[in-house]
């Protein structure tokens, strides 16, 4: 089984992002660390330090990416009303009002969810593996890190297009 579990959508925008860094990117880190050196003096240079900064971030992110993508499976959508990976699950905690609710995306960290409103969480959190396969209007409980036993109401589960 691959190690990072994705959605189309976030496959596709791992690989244009790759390629604007590894095309585009480079190519203005290099004019800016070349722009530096004409500055002068190196060791006091403050803009040649900051490029070099800045190429070595964009670097490490070029190898996160490869890497992901390296290991990747795309996961097609679940059908709407069971939770899985690619679902925007909305939950309500046990004694919260509905106004509560929280919204959350199941995924990769990768994942962009479309709404401002919604965070990502992992399938593996255990709220997130507690979710899976359920259906709204199911009530889960999970056990936290701490040991606490929560209650959650799935009020919605609805396919991330």
């Amino acid at each position: 089984m691959a190690k990072h579990l994705l959605s189309q959508a976030a496959h596709d925008r791992l690989k244009a992002e790759l390629h604007d860094l590894t095309t585009r990117g480079r190519i203005e880190v290099a004019d800016k660390i070349e722009k530096a050196r004409a500055l002068g003096d190196l060791k006091e240079n403050g803009d040649y330090h900051a490029a070099k900064d800045e190429q070595g971030h964009m670097e490490g992110r070029i190898r996160q990416i490869e890497s992901i993508l390296d290991d990747a499976e795309i996961v097609p959508p679940t059908a709407d009303g069971a939770v899985g990976l690619g679902t925007v699950v909305t939950i309500l905690y046990d004694g919260d009002s509905e106004d509560m609710a929280e919204h959350y995306l199941i995924g990769h960290v990768e994942e962009k969810p479309a709404a401002e409103n919604v965070s990502v969480m992992s399938p593996s959190s255990p709220l997130g593996s507690a979710l899976m396969g359920a259906k709204a209007g199911a009530t889960i409980t999970y056990e936290t890190p701490t040991k606490a036993k929560l209650k959650v109401r799935v009020l919605k589960a609805v396919a991330h297009h």
